[in-house]
């Protein structure tokens, strides 16, 4: 079988040294493809954190955190418009935190430091007025958007087991902050249940019965207040690190048709300040070790079979924001491309980005919205089959077909 590609990164992820010609001729030997992406594989976040959250004696975050992100900015604009649509995941650490004012939420401050918080911060709130905000630019930029919930109201931290948070998922909140959203027209694809909530957790855990059994509750209440299934939501989950028994447990207990698609984390660079980073960026090896998560999500998709498969819903590269010398740079590249190649391999249906601005890993300027070079590793395609997977000596090719159109 042959087939003619116009030379793209993500259409064709080399790590061998490649003539980087316009256009190049592949040999695929086989009948079918393996894999394929949703539509709107491609996928960036806006994450939550104030201009306080600060890393290794740094604070990369300003002004780029979504309460206090300005949306008035053309560049901003045009740099999501290009995309044409992009999805865009609205989450990060500090999602379990928000409360939303609406009903019965009459005050709520915003984030504030607090030694005793969780991630180092005081809840915070979403106001009505800046979800309107939001709503409008998401609607003028032609956004696909997924919503992180906050999976821990109502619930208390452990006396006995840190980190662990029990007792049962309070919707209320959610329940008026989602009639709030439907009575003013605004659309939103998904909704992904919590944050790293997932087997051993980041800053906060819960319990795989315990999230399976409050995700029957989230989809019952989606089901509820959107009562046209063509304008109702998916539901995702549970948007953390792979662990097998715990997310085996989770969609055990919550069974068929509950969770539309299974959510993970990928941050396999380790912590933003490893002195050794570029070296695991250059290394295939290195970056192949990886695989084996990607494996154990799949393994978990074809046994319970969601009915959107697997979706990386956040993936940095490097943890607590990302390299300040390397996120930033065309090197990091070769990371972000292997992982859309290999997330594709795998048949993750989307990879979100974290994040679209903020951070060191941002592919935007935090000030000026100049684009980072890993803005450009995403060429503008509609969706992806994987025809096959071949090898140049040592490395991986990631053979991808697309949708192509102009950027």
């Amino acid at each position: 079988m042959y087939f003619k590609f116009t030379f793209c990164p993500i259409i064709l992820l080399l790590w061998a040294s490649l003539s980087f010609a316009q256009n190049v001729n592949v040999v695929i030997h086989g009948a079918a493809s393996i894999a394929k992406t949703d539509d709107n594989f491609v996928c960036v976040t806006l994450d939550w954190w104030p201009a306080e959250k600060c890393d290794y004696n740094q604070c990369p975050w300003g002004k780029a955190g979504i309460l206090n992100l300005d949306l008035r900015y053309g560049a901003l604009i045009n740099a999501i418009k290009a995309f044409n649509p992009l999805r865009i995941k609205v989450g990060g650490s500090l999602q379990d935190n928000v409360v939303y004012k609406v009903g019965e939420v009459s005050s709520c401050p915003n984030f504030m430091k607090r030694e005793d918080g969780l991630f180092g911060f005081s809840q915070g709130r979403l106001s009505m007025e800046r979800w309107d905000q939001l709503n409008r630019f998401f609607n003028h930029t032609g956004v696909k958007l997924t919503f992180g919930l906050n999976a821990l109201f109502g619930r208390n931290e452990s006396q006995t087991e840190k980190g662990l948070w029990i007792g049962d998922w309070q919707p209320q909140n959610t329940r008026d902050f989602m009639q709030y959203t439907i009575s003013k027209g605004y659309k939103v694809d998904s909704y992904e249940f919590g944050n790293q909530l997932s087997g051993s957790g980041m800053g906060a855990k819960v319990d795989a019965k315990q999230y399976g059994k409050d995700v029957i509750v989230l989809k019952n209440l989606v089901k509820e207040l959107y009562a046209h299934p063509e304008t109702q939501p998916k539901v995702l989950g549970p948007g953390g690190f792979y662990e097998e028994k715990w997310f085996n447990t989770f969609l055990e207990v919550s069974g068929q048709g509950i969770v539309d698609g299974l959510t993970h984390h990928i941050y396999n660079l380790g912590p933003g300040d490893d002195p050794n980073m570029m070296n695991k960026i250059l290394d295939p090896s290195y970056l192949n070790q990886v695989s084996q998560t990607y494996k154990g999500v799949s393994d978990v998709v074809n046994k319970f079979r969601p009915q959107l498969g697997a979706w990386v819903s956040e993936s940095g590269g490097a943890l607590n924001g990302g390299s300040k010398d390397v996120s930033r740079t065309f090197a990091d590249g070769f990371w972000y491309l292997d992982q859309m190649g290999m997330a594709s391999t795998y048949d993750q249906k989307v990879f979100c980005r974290q994040a679209l601005i903020g951070g060191n890993y941002g592919l935007l300027n935090a000030t000026t919205f100049v684009p980072n070079p890993d803005y450009y590793c995403n060429a503008p395609v509609l969706g992806l089959e994987v025809l096959g997977v071949d090898r140049f000596g040592q490395s991986p090719v990631r053979i991808l077909r697309g949708k192509i159109r102009k950027a």
